[in-house]
């Protein structure tokens, strides 16, 4: 039987991961420490080894070498509930074969020790040790939404492979995007960032590909472009779904081969960057109105970190709180109140990281050093993100329920408990209605399209009175 060595300091933890590896029909072994785990005898069924980053002693990053001239290549899965940047970084650059956040959910960690334990059985994995990165970037949270960014900063900064960053507007996409560039391969050379909708709209050919001389009014010298500027280094493209239809067209010929050509030149030159993208926009959606190419979407789309939005992790609010107070001159001895920190903490930030800062830097400069209270926080913004075409019918839909309740909730009130019913049938008439008209009447097209029997649709069609 596979044997899975736990390495942690918490009896709870390892008692409860024991449980679970057994359900599974695994053997497992817990130790408290990294010097109890380099003692255990060597076996050829140790298959895996769960290890936790704060131990007593030897801590578990400081462990990995050792645990690896001890067992070989056995797969190590880094556990941590204090992951940061640095710690992802540290981890993929010691050999981790992968990290998980606590506290741990026990649907991810089988799945994830089934993946790893089939590619095993086929293919060893060997320790693959990373070169040393930069200092930790910008990036501040110890929420499980941005410990998964880490992990997934610290994958993509050891590849060259392009990176698509999602999310509002506000979540910190850059911040995300320089902090691949500082730790990958790739830091010491440029990072050019591109907001593609600042461009001059009669120049962002010019801007991004360069021109030669005599291209245009104004073109007295040849000049490289953006894209050039960054070869050896990083591109970023932010608001990538805002490009001109026939500018992706060149954008993506770049990208694939490597090469730009000035407006007005006729011989590509060679350039050599690694492509990272940003949008708060679904490009899947946009591809399917016609608005974004499908084959540049596709090569944009290989690995993708999504940014949180803030009120999706609440709990960095105090981090990003001390953190900005200790950029600005006059915040840096400010101390925010009880009465300030619950309503930080209260409100949606539909401006996401960008509005919350604003407001730290607002109150910081009311209180003029000294104690941050409630009021001198600016007012909310009633501004609300703009999350597409799925955000805003679930938005209708929240304003629909919060309609349908009364001021006084009574669960045996006949109307209120037929709620789901009621929305059904709202719903469902002018949906059947919309693809209907799309499909010019025909029924049986609408029905493929519904995922529905064809007479399924007639009966929904002579209940909601459209037949």
């Amino acid at each position: 039987m596979m044997q899975i060595v736990i390495v942690d300091d918490e009896p709870s933890i390892c008692w409860a991961l024991g449980e679970l590896l057994e359900e599974e029909g695994y053997t497992a072994t817990a130790v408290g420490s990294a010097e109890e785990a380099l003692e255990l005898s060597t076996t050829d069924d140790l298959r895996l080894i769960l290890l936790d980053v704060r131990l007593p002693g030897i801590d578990g990053i400081s462990a990995m070498p050792l645990l690896r001239e001890r067992f070989g290549p056995v797969p190590i899965v880094v556990m941590t509930a204090f992951g940061d940047l640095s710690t992802a970084v540290r981890a993929v650059e010691s050999g981790a074969t992968d990290y998980l956040c606590k506290p741990l959910n026990a649907d991810d960690v089988t799945s994830l020790l089934g993946r790893l334990l089939l590619k095993e059985r086929s293919e060893p994995r060997a320790a693959t040790p990373r070169r040393s990165v930069a200092p930790e970037g910008t990036l501040v949270g110890q929420s499980p939404a941005m410990q998964k960014v880490f992990k997934k900063v610290a994958l993509a900064a050891a590849t060259d492979v392009p990176v698509l960053i999602t999310g509002e507007s506000g979540t910190g996409k850059e911040l995300i995007a320089r902090a691949i560039h500082q730790h990958g391969s790739r830091r010491a050379q440029p990072f050019v960032p591109v907001c593609l909708p600042a461009l001059n709209p009669g120049l962002v050919e010019a801007e991004l590909f360069g021109h030669e001389r005599g291209t245009f009014t104004g073109a007295d010298a040849n000049r490289i472009g953006l894209l050039e500027a960054a070869s050896g280094g990083s591109m970023f493209l932010d608001e990538i779904g805002d490009t001109p239809l026939e500018l992706q067209v060149k954008l993506l010929r770049t990208i694939e081969y490597h090469e730009v050509t000035p407006v007005g030149g006729v011989r590509p030159r060679q350039v050599d960057f690694r492509v990272i993208a940003a949008t708060n926009q679904p490009l899947e959606r946009l591809v399917q109105q016609g608005r974004f190419r499908a084959d540049l979407f596709y090569r944009l789309n290989v690995f993708v970190i999504e940014a949180p939005a803030l009120r999706d992790r609440r709990e960095d609010i105090p981090l990003l709180c001390d953190h900005f107070l200790a950029g600005i001159e006059c915040g840096r001895s400010s101390v925010v109140s009880d009465e300030a920190m619950e309503e930080l903490l209260k409100r949606p930030w539909n401006g996401n990281v960008r509005e919350f800062r604003n407001a730290i830097e607002h109150a910081a400069v009311l209180a003029r050093g000294g104690l941050i209270a409630a009021e001198h926080l600016p007012a909310p913004s009633e501004a609300r993100p703009d999350t597409g075409d799925v955000g805003r019918l679930s938005r209708c839909i929240v304003d629909w329920t919060d309609e349908a309740f009364p001021e006084d909730i009574d669960a045996s009130d006949a109307e209120l408990a037929d709620l789901y019913s009621r929305f059904l049938s709202t719903v469902e008439k002018p949906l059947l209605e919309a693809t209907l008209e799309k499909c010019g009447g025909n029924q049986t097209a609408a029905a493929t399209i519904l995922g529905i029997h064809r007479s399924t649709l007639r009966q929904k069609l002579r209940e909601a009175g459209l037949k």
